[in-house]
């Protein structure tokens, strides 16, 4: 996304906070960011993609610090677990996402409540990996109640928290005791051997049915985030980070993955001549033919 363009969403995100999202028009958006009509629909082809985009903008900067408090640290340490729950509330507060939220799922738009569905069980979805770092395998068949239940049980206790203490709330509290409850929660389903949903079941609800293993996404987000952290010295950083996020996006979000664009994201990445980043080039093409199951590179 180049600057322009992320101006537009920022204007549009502050736009939907002070007005609604339905109050807003879209010749409010254009005179506030300065644009034409023309260059409006050359980025977005109407008002919900604006907002979608708007989300996925936030969802990229949340997954981005979420990550980086895993490099170096062992993955089963719950105390990460709670510092990245903490950083998704306090992210949400901070962008007004959950009013954003609330006022799409009362709309009448089937696209947009779809998207923001959509939303919802990524996040269950991100959870429920991540409790299978911390307790390992042999329980997961039991992560996926309890990602759920751990979903419903921070959300209630957020609210009725927040309405005890209005002045002085204090997320982090309410984070670690929820987690707290989770610990409680797996070891009495393992124990119980109780299961109300198959997370094959729920895998099958994703945006993408074809979307690839836990191994492999943690595989690709280590060596994308490499190569970021690579190109953060180069005069070409924001064009690779763009060609990197799109390659991501392609192989984690879509329900059909463009491999010709893939491929041609990665030969234009191979073109800024960085030796140092040969051998992670080299990796990346290796999950886009193990994502497809054939080499043709």
């Amino acid at each position: 996304m180049n600057d322009r363009k992320q101006h537009v969403v920022k204007v549009a995100h502050q736009l939907f906070i002070d007005k609604g999202f339905q109050a807003t028009s879209i010749q409010d958006i254009l005179e506030y960011s300065g644009i034409s009509k023309g260059t409006f629909y050359n980025y977005f082809s109407s008002k919900n993609e604006l907002l979608m985009a708007i989300f996925k903008t936030n969802y990229s900067e949340l997954e981005k610090e979420r990550n980086e408090l895993l490099i170096g640290q062992n993955r089963s340490d719950i105390e990460i677990f709670i510092k990245q729950v903490e950083i998704q509330l306090k992210t949400n507060r901070k962008n007004n996402l959950i009013s954003l939220f609330e006022e799409v799922m009362v709309l009448n738009d089937s696209d947009l409540k779809e998207y923001m569905q959509q939303g919802q069980l990524k996040n269950i979805s991100w959870i429920y990996h991540r409790l299978i770092d911390i307790f390992g395998e042999k329980r997961k068949p039991y992560l996926l109640d309890s990602a759920i239940m751990f979903m419903g049980i921070l959300r209630e206790n957020l609210k009725y928290h927040h309405r005890a203490n209005e002045s002085n709330a204090n997320i982090g509290h309410v984070v670690r005791f929820s987690v707290k409850r989770l610990v409680k929660i797996v070891d009495e389903l393992v124990e119980s051997d109780d299961q109300l949903i198959q997370p094959e079941l729920f895998e099958s609800w994703l945006p993408d049915c074809r979307r690839p293993n836990h191994a492999f996404q943690k595989k690709l987000h280590h060596t994308i985030f490499i190569l970021k952290s690579t190109f953060i010295q180069n005069e070409k950083q924001s064009k690779s980070t763009e060609l990197l996020d799109f390659i991501e996006d392609e192989l984690m979000d879509s329900k059909n993955p463009r491999r010709f664009l893939i491929e041609s994201a990665i030969l234009s990445l191979k073109s800024f001549g960085r030796k140092e980043l040969e051998k992670d080039l080299q990796q990346l093409e290796q999950f886009v033919e193990e994502y497809f199951g054939e080499s043709s590179f």
